[in-house]
């Protein structure tokens, strides 16, 4: 628990801390873990706004994860609720006030929301003093809620929020909102590159490379767990990692409509100018001026490479290719990477991408049966697929069921 003199301490590097991470979902795990423990509270959840709707997007409960087994995540559904005064979340970001509440099943009548008990009763779980602050910006736009629950004491006894605790996180809060601005924008800018890349490639959507991208964090993650990597190292590597993953097939704009939607399958001479797309995606961060243009490029380039040496594009240099580009592969005749040769983030991707692949319904086909994808993926280790890696992706597939309904495919 922390003192007085910690919390200030928190909150006085807390801004440079949060202006370093860059991707979005990471952002709010950071914030809900930072805010939790300025007022050493149990648990905690993060409402965005979206028009008239609060999406419930990120949740962390200290007592619910430790009944699960080690290393298991903390599973949560997805959901939306009104942004009006009747549940808690919705009242603070309507008038932009906090509230303070000490019990919330000891609500007065005159109020004009209610807690919802539902999640108490299927998790098995006893909130009570709950803490929900507006995300506000500068301009008094509410973008979303910061939501603390169960304060705790020195020994644990959950206890209301102080009139001090509700002071920090509405300082907190709006260095919070801060950041998530950032982060948006930077989400927004992606996708839009994405965008670009789905006019070209109906199958590059918004929703593929966020599950891409969330799929790839968590093979990443818990790779690094296993090999004692430092938090702030994984911390770092997370946020590249998952831009990074988002963007791996934005090479495709570079490849012509002919190819990238034809119907029926490709000639040989027309896959070969399809692995282009690899270096293509590679040469749009080839001036790097920062780890996430390291680690893109690298994802872009290795994430059609096989373990065994059998994938693409091999070993070219980007660098001796003129600005058109104009050898193939094929041409070029390139010895494949193998093993330990791939990049990490590109074995990670390479997985999360074909995983995907199967997972999802297409127009040209059905999505796999789970039982049926898993059994090819792990078929897939050592020969296309890094057989470490793919044991930590197998061990992981609770989560990976989950990002799936957390990023949907919209009906077609």
């Amino acid at each position: 628990m922390l003192t007085e003199k910690q919390k200030l301490e928190v909150l006085t590097t807390l801004g440079t801390e949060l202006n370093q991470v860059k991707d979005l979902d990471i952002l709010m795990e950071h914030i809900l873990t930072e805010a939790r423990r300025v007022v050493n509270a149990d648990a905690g959840s993060i409402y965005i706004r979206d028009k008239d709707q609060l999406r419930f997007t990120y949740t962390q409960n200290s007592t619910l994860q430790e009944r699960l087994p080690e290393g298991a995540k903390l599973i949560y559904n997805i959901f939306t609720i009104p942004a009006d005064k009747s549940s808690i979340a919705g009242y603070s970001a309507v008038t932009g006030q906090a509230l303070n509440i000490q019990d919330v099943y000891r609500l007065e009548s005159t109020v004009p929301y209610r807690f919802d008990q539902r999640f108490d009763e299927t998790a098995g779980y006893e909130t009570h003093s709950v803490l929900a602050v507006p995300l506000k910006t500068v301009r008094e736009e509410v973008i979303g809620v910061l939501q603390i629950i169960n304060a705790q004491n020195e020994q644990g006894n959950i206890i209301p929020f102080s009139e001090e605790d509700e002071r920090m996180m509405v300082h907190f809060a709006s260095m919070a909102t801060v950041a998530l601005e950032r982060a948006q924008m930077t989400r927004t800018l992606i996708l839009r590159m994405i965008r670009m890349a789905e006019l070209r490639d109906p199958k590059e959507t918004g929703a593929h490379v966020n599950r891409v991208g969330a799929y790839s964090v968590e093979i990443y993650e818990r790779w690094a767990k296993e090999k004692n990597i430092s938090a702030k190292e994984i911390q770092t590597k997370r946020d590249v990692l998952r831009m990074a993953a988002m963007l791996h097939d934005v090479g495709k704009v570079a490849i012509s409509d002919q190819i990238l939607k034809k119907p029926a399958r490709l000639t040989e001479e027309e896959f070969e100018i399809m692995k282009q797309h690899t270096f293509f995606g590679a040469r749009l961060f080839i001036d790097k001026k920062s780890d996430f243009d390291e680690a893109a490029a690298q994802v872009a380039m290795s994430h059609h490479e096989w373990w065994n040496g059998k994938g693409y594009p091999g070993h070219v240099d980007l660098t001796t290719a003129g600005p058109g580009l104009s050898f193939s592969i094929e041409q070029l005749k390139p010895r494949g990477k193998r093993g330990d040769e791939i990049p990490l983030f590109g074995r990670i991707v390479a997985i999360a991408d074909v995983y995907d692949a199967l997972a999802s319904k297409r127009a040209y086909k059905d999505a796999w049966d789970e039982a049926d994808i898993l059994e090819t993926m792990e078929n897939g280790a050592g020969e296309q697929f890094d057989p470490e890696l793919i044991r930590v992706f197998l061990s992981s597939i609770d989560v990976m069921r989950s990002i799936q309904q957390r990023y949907p495919d919209k009906e077609e």
